[in-house]
């Protein structure tokens, strides 16, 4: 059986896309490869000088590819809806389409925080900001699909939703905060609202799909973060031999968005993972998610209280 690997990317050319946290790990691969197969790439950074840097290393990976599209940085910052606005609204005065959203940044696992707008960091940076990311976007997105090939929005989940809860009545961990209990639940809310919004996407008819995916166990800097804030070298330690021993490249981790990305006539609200031993590593296929993640009653309740949160209502037909 012949395994999907990024080779298999039809080409881009003429397509624009919008990568958050492309400035390393997954994010940024998911960019290069975009790029490399033709496509435009915004990388949506919150640091505008580690974004100039990966542009820099970007540029130089493709300088010998012929086909290969541009790539250029934007700053956005996930953990304030000011800075999300203010993104959005340049893309939208730009008059530039957009055909492809990844919203890929994230936290794991941090020590309790708090966003700009007073979010518990990990559920306000996962879920809240791309959502908004993602309602300020479609009118755009859903412009550039009626030219006749559906635009697509995928969203990064984990294996680790398998073990969220949603919490309704402490969305925001103020009665008890663990970090990896919330970082379950941002990745279960990513699903949710990944279902939700292609729900809502086919009854408002727009030319838009809604896809997840998740990388396994992928080496990133994302381990690191959670026991370097706690200041726990052992844990900065252990999360580095994790990587070293058992994760698979970035790159790898990477193409199960790329697949959810690109693949012609996968069905909008496919989730896509890595086809190894319990989804850890290997190539990209369609693969499973719990009963909770598709729960449609839990999906709106999550939907309603998110758009009450973020000041934003999905679009009508219209656009508006």
């Amino acid at each position: 059986m012949t395994r999907w690997t990024s080779d298999d990317i039809t080409p881009l050319t003429g397509r624009r896309a919008i990568v958050t946290g492309a400035n390393s790990g997954l994010g940024f691969h998911t960019a290069l490869e975009l790029a490399r197969h033709g496509a435009h790439v915004t990388l949506a950074v919150r640091d505008a000088a580690r974004g100039e840097s990966a542009l820099g290393a970007m540029r130089a990976e493709l300088a010998g590819v012929p086909a290969a599209g541009g790539v250029s940085v934007g700053t956005l910052d996930l953990a304030s809806l000011d800075s999300v606005r203010d993104f959005a609204d340049g893309v939208a005065a730009s008059g530039d389409s957009i055909h492809l959203l990844v919203n890929n940044a994230g936290v794991m696992a941090i020590p309790r925080r708090q966003t700009a707008d007073g979010f518990e960091m990990q559920l306000g940076t996962n879920h809240l900001g791309h959502m908004a990311l993602t309602l300020r976007l479609l009118p755009v997105l859903a412009r550039t699909g009626g030219g006749g090939t559906p635009s697509r929005v995928v969203t990064l989940s984990s294996g680790v939703h398998r073990m969220g809860r949603i919490d309704l009545d402490d969305l925001m961990g103020t009665g008890k905060y663990r970090p990896w209990g919330a970082y379950a639940q941002s990745k279960l809310a990513n699903l949710l609202f990944t279902f939700e919004l292609q729900r809502r996407l086919e009854v408002a008819g727009l030319p838009v799909g809604a896809y997840a995916a998740h990388p396994g166990y992928a080496s990133t800097n994302l381990q690191s973060v959670g026991p370097q804030m706690r200041g726990s070298s052992l844990g900065a330690r252990m999360a580095s031999w994790g990587n070293a021993l058992l994760a698979q490249p970035a790159a790898m981790g990477a193409l199960p968005t790329l697949y959810a990305a690109t693949v012609p006539g996968l069905p909008p609200g496919s989730y896509v993972g890595p086809d190894g031993f319990m989804e850890q590593r290997g190539h990209p296929t369609v693969v499973s998610t719990t009963a909770v993640a598709r729960d449609e009653g839990l999906a709106a309740a999550l939907w309603a209280r998110s758009e009450d949160l973020i000041g934003l209502r999905f679009p009508d037909a219209s656009g508006t």
